[in-house]
């Protein structure tokens, strides 16, 4: 049997995905309108103060196309935040003009298999700072969920540990091309939800997303093992710029 490579495990994560039904919110007195905006500002100063004690992050994303209208992705030190969080969220009034659209539910990962034997490289401040990391407030962001193959002798789970470590090695050296242009965040939800891993990329510009995502299909890692669920795109949403986009004239 394969051996299971260690990973190391940080903050918990919910990726939250809202379509707006935006013709009962234009029926919506303006009062009504207004109370649910300030409500909603409410709730993410509320929000950028944990933040803020280094208790977790959180950022809001404006989908662009038909799968939703907005993305929540919210980190948290334990589960139970997060579902405190969600059920906050669904109280307010902005949120019965909203439908769930998509979730995903996992928790920042890293992986061993560059790790030398006997070196605990867990407690080492740069690690910490990836495993809990504040979100970056880049432009743009892109959402995926992927699974490793498992069919005939393409199967992921069948490979030695060395080999999947070299492949893993050699996917990585095509991320680092991009340093600068995109953060990764890494999130794995093996028993959380039906994918395997999720994986969101922030960059100022959307262009180097789209070249790295088809340059890494090149690499065996995921030409020859990864399956890929829906990609989402969006661009943020600060909580200044709420009113506005809530705004109907």
């Amino acid at each position: 049997m394969a051996e299971a490579v260690e990973t190391m495990d940080g903050w918990y994560c919910l990726h939250d995905f809202r379509v707006m039904d935006w013709t009962s919110w234009k029926l919506a007195s303006d009062e009504d309108r207004q109370a649910a905006i300030e409500e909603f500002q409410n709730w993410m100063s509320d929000m950028e103060q944990v933040e803020e004690a280094n208790n977790g992050s959180q950022l809001a994303y404006k989908i662009i196309g038909h799968k939703a209208d907005i993305m929540f992705m919210i980190l948290r030190p334990t589960m139970d935040e997060l579902q405190e969080i969600e059920t906050a969220f669904d109280k307010t009034k902005i949120a019965s003009f909203m439908t769930k659209s998509f979730s995903y539910l996992s928790v920042v990962e890293l992986s061993k298999y560059m790790s030398k034997p006997g070196v605990d490289i867990e407690q080492k401040p740069e690690v910490q700072a990836r495993l809990k990391p504040i979100l970056p407030r880049w432009d743009y962001m892109c959402f995926y969920p992927m699974d490793k193959r498992r069919m005939n002798e393409d199967n992921w789970y069948s490979l030695e540990k060395d080999a999947r470590s070299k492949l893993m090695y050699e996917h990585s050296k095509t991320g680092r091309k991009y340093a600068g242009q995109i953060k990764q965040i890494i999130t794995g939800s093996f028993g959380f939800d039906d994918w395997e891993w999720g994986v969101t990329l922030f960059a100022h510009d959307p262009l180097p997303i789209k070249k790295l995502v088809y340059e890494m299909r090149f690499d065996e890692v995921s030409a020859r093992y990864g399956e890929f669920g829906d990609f989402y795109f969006g661009n943020i949403l600060e909580k200044d710029a709420a009113a506005t986009y809530f705004h109907i004239s």
